[in-house]
């Protein structure tokens, strides 16, 4: 089993920052990927940026330029510096991993409980 424990939503004003963090720990053997998805009310969740095991980033259209991913393998930890905030950022934030726990098995999704970022204007 593995958990992801994430940190740093929050408030702010348009044009403001914040930084989340989100560790993982468990069972395991490598990360294929890391990252953060978002979901505002009344739309579907959606890719902000991730990680791939070979250091590849790959980040929403909307967030290029503003946001950043980055991450600490010794910590299993991944940081989204967002920047230049603007309301339409407000949703809840979910720390997103893919995990292979056991050598020779199938690597397992897994989500953090989910952060919310309200961006007033």
């Amino acid at each position: 089993q593995v958990q992801l424990a994430e940190s740093g939503g929050g408030l702010v004003q348009a044009g403001g920052s914040l930084r989340l963090s989100c560790a993982a720990s468990g069972s395991i053997y490598s990360i294929n990927s890391m990252g953060w998805y978002r979901q505002a009310p009344g739309k579907q969740r959606e890719l902000v940026a991730r990680f791939f095991s070979g250091g590849s980033t790959n980040y929403a259209d909307i967030v290029k330029g503003r946001f950043t991913i980055s991450r600490d393998n010794a910590k299993n930890t991944v940081y989204l510096q967002m920047n230049n905030l603007k309301p339409e950022d407000t949703a809840v934030y979910f720390c997103h991993a893919v995990v292979l726990s056991v050598p020779g098995f199938s690597p397992y999704v897994y989500w953090g409980q989910g952060t919310q970022v309200t961006v007033s204007s």
